[in-house]
């Protein structure tokens, strides 16, 4: 998930009724990791503003062929999932995330895509998705990786799902952006280029690639780091 100023304004003074001080920056990181509730779909629907271009940016790089099977780690309440979907023919998509709340949310935004067996929406967690080996041409997520404590399990579940040669796409802000938010001090682990590719190099990914692509709102950057699997 990307913040930008207005979105921290907005988290930091919630509507009319709800007001989050700024002790509760520990508050905000937890709905970041995890959207729960009223306020967890709000996060969501503003969550979807902040992160355009880097969906944009991540969906275009994803150059979806028909009939390819993608997978995406922790789609929020799944807005994007209509640009994926309309990228090629016969595509099919599942998302997941640790989130009920973004699950129940993105099933009901994409109800003509479920009814179509175009689009699946399932809770999981991403070291211990319930998903066949060898599934899927394209894994990707869009920052979700600072979330991770334990990264390897994560990649070795993608690794598991990927078709041989199939492709895992992470897209971050980087660590220079990041770092000076209050709340990422909270459960978020941030990174550069080099440590992402480092960390695919490191558990069975070869032919890395980065783009790097400032976004027309405020300071932010996006980064994707490619890589197929072994």
């Amino acid at each position: 998930m990307s913040i930008t100023v207005g979105f921290l304004q907005f988290l930091l003074c919630y509507g009319s009724d709800i007001c989050i001080k700024k002790m509760d920056v520990k508050a905000i990181a937890e709905q970041l990791r995890k959207p729960v509730g009223d306020l967890g779909k709000e996060v969501g629907v503003k969550m979807n503003e902040g992160n355009l271009y880097i969906n944009q940016y991540t969906i275009a790089a994803l150059e979806i062929k028909s009939h390819q099977q993608v997978l995406e780690i922790g789609m929020g309440n799944g807005f994007f999932v209509k640009d994926i979907l309309t990228a090629a023919p016969s595509v099919k998509y599942t998302g997941c995330d640790v989130s009920e709340t973004m699950v129940a949310e993105a099933r009901s935004l994409n109800t003509r895509f479920i009814q179509k067996r175009q689009a699946e929406f399932i809770v999981a967690a991403a070291d211990e998705l319930p998903l066949f080996d060898a599934l899927f041409d394209t894994v990707f997520m869009v920052n979700t990786l600072y979330f991770w404590e334990f990264p390897q399990k994560e990649l070795a579940e993608v690794r598991r799902v990927l078709k041989p040669g199939g492709k895992i796409f992470i897209a971050i802000r980087p660590a220079s952006v990041m770092q000076s938010l209050p709340f990422v001090q909270y459960g978020f682990r941030l990174y550069e280029k080099k440590d992402v590719a480092v960390l695919l190099k490191q558990n069975g990914f070869n032919r890395i690639h980065s783009i790097e692509k400032p976004e027309p709102v405020g300071k932010m950057q996006t980064l994707i780091v490619r890589a197929e699997k072994i």
